[in-house]
């Protein structure tokens, strides 16, 4: 009897005979399902990937993620129940047995939440009214609409997942930038990771070449892919790309191109009890050639500190500057080995608006001495006079970040038909996440004029 309970608890995620009847009726509505949406239908069967292909059936697949690792948790929970004979006139005896309990109820809450996430989305796909997630709650009762919308001829879903790949071939751009001599040209194709039993494409199709001595704004809503991006581009994270600085291959020749590559993270990680001076002294042991003498290192220094203003205050200590001043530091920690390329994420976080101009003004005479500046903020409207291109990154149909435009911060603006960045990000931005949901639009109007 153990043996079938734990066949009953792996497979059909239910430990009780009397469920065992509408866990069945449950799957066997799954497998409908997954067959309308154009997957196999024996997903149903498999333990965890149902709950993430019940998700990408419902184009909720990030929420897939959660709502199959919770499904996991409980299997594990229920498992370790039956094999300690675990009991609720038992649980309060020990702590071991509440904290148990506890758990299950976290996983079960959690669980609960991400699929009624995943079951508006089937709502929408299948195009019924909102109140068939009531019965989506119980596990006495989810297996009759599982039922009907697999089987019945009545219910249909708006598109399936060949549909999705269909889509995102045919937002496809084939193109490729021309690599210049002089500045930084991306060819990315594609960057993709192995996810949840499939391959996951985080990044496609994004060709542009940028001029030196250009400031460039980054856009893109959350989950774009404006990270990933920047590390593809930066040699961190490689992708399936062609990326060239100033006639150099960042990816094959990237121990001699990293030094031309300077990351300004969002974080600052800084030990306070180091002086300006030292602090700049010790990032210039480390990133500068080791050929490098220490004179030279020094005369670096000075002139980072004298361009970023920080000669004044080069012996106070790093926890006694004003939030001013540790960015400008954080900034010439990694300008110090003088990069062609410079990338900041959100480097006017916490400064208010008088500080951050005065910050984007600093980086705007850094581009003017021919370098090329690549900037991601959350409030671009109050700086943007000072950038001369925007890159806006989107996610498609298919959640893959994607090259919505790029151009001056002019032709953006004709571009969207929207004066201010925060809207043309909002444009961009999928419905649910408060957006338009014009992603799709916006890509394939850009590949048009791309390719014209």
């Amino acid at each position: 009897m153990a043996i079938l309970r734990l066949f009953t608890i792996i497979f059909l995620d239910t430990g009780l005979n009397i469920d065992i009847i509408f866990a069945c009726l449950y799957l066997a509505g799954l497998w409908g399902l997954f067959k309308k949406s154009g997957l196999a239908g024996w997903w149903a069967l498999i333990p965890v990937a149902r709950e993430y292909q019940l998700a990408c059936c419902a184009g909720r697949e990030d929420e897939g993620r959660v709502y199959s690792l919770t499904a996991l948790g409980k299997i594990i929970l229920n498992v370790i129940m039956v094999l300690t004979n675990y009991s609720a006139e038992t649980a309060a005896e020990s702590v071991s047995g509440v904290l148990l309990a506890v758990l299950a109820l976290v996983l079960v809450i959690i669980n609960l939440v991400y699929r009624m996430r995943i079951v508006f989305g089937l709502i929408e796909v299948y195009g019924v009214r909102r109140r068939w997630a009531w019965l989506w709650l119980s596990e006495y009762t989810r297996w009759i609409p599982a039922l009907l919308w697999g089987w019945s001829t009545k219910y249909k879903p708006e598109w399936q997942i060949e549909d999705i790949r269909a889509e995102m071939e045919r937002l496809a751009t084939h193109g490729s930038a021309r690599v210049m001599d002089e500045g930084l040209t991306v060819n990315l194709k594609e960057r993709s990771v192995r996810e949840f039993f499939k391959k996951k494409i985080l990044l496609r199709d994004i060709h542009m070449a940028i001029p030196q001595g250009h400031m460039v704004l980054l856009l893109g809503g959350s989950g774009a892919g404006k990270t990933t991006y920047v590390n593809a581009i930066n040699g961190y994270e490689k992708a399936k790309a062609e990326v060239m600085l100033n006639g150099n291959n960042m990816y094959t020749h990237y121990k001699r191109m990293q030094y031309e590559v300077g990351f300004v993270p969002q974080q600052e990680m800084m030990r306070g009890k180091d002086t300006v001076l030292n602090t700049l002294l010790d990032a210039a042991k480390l990133r500068l050639p080791k050929e490098v003498s220490p004179d030279q290192r020094r005369r670096r220094v000075d002139e980072v500190m004298e361009i970023f203003g920080l000669t004044p205050v080069k012996d106070n200590l790093v926890e006694k500057l004003s939030g001013g001043q540790k960015k400008r530091l954080s900034i010439g920690i990694e300008f110090i080995s003088n990069p062609s390329l410079f990338i900041l994420d959100e480097p006017d976080s916490g400064l208010d608006g008088v500080m951050a101009r005065e910050l984007f003004v600093q980086l705007r005479k850094i581009a003017d001495t021919g370098k090329i500046v690549i900037v991601i903020t959350h409030t671009p409207d109050r700086v943007i006079d000072l950038f001369d291109d925007v890159i806006v990154l989107a996610k498609d149909s298919a959640r893959t970040g994607r090259l919505a435009f790029y151009g001056s911060v002019d032709e953006a603006r004709a571009f969207f038909g929207r004066q201010k960045m925060e809207e043309i990000v909002k444009s961009v931005n999928r419905k649910e996440e408060g957006g338009d949901g014009l992603a799709d639009d916006f890509v394939m109007k850009f590949a048009e004029v791309q390719h014209a």
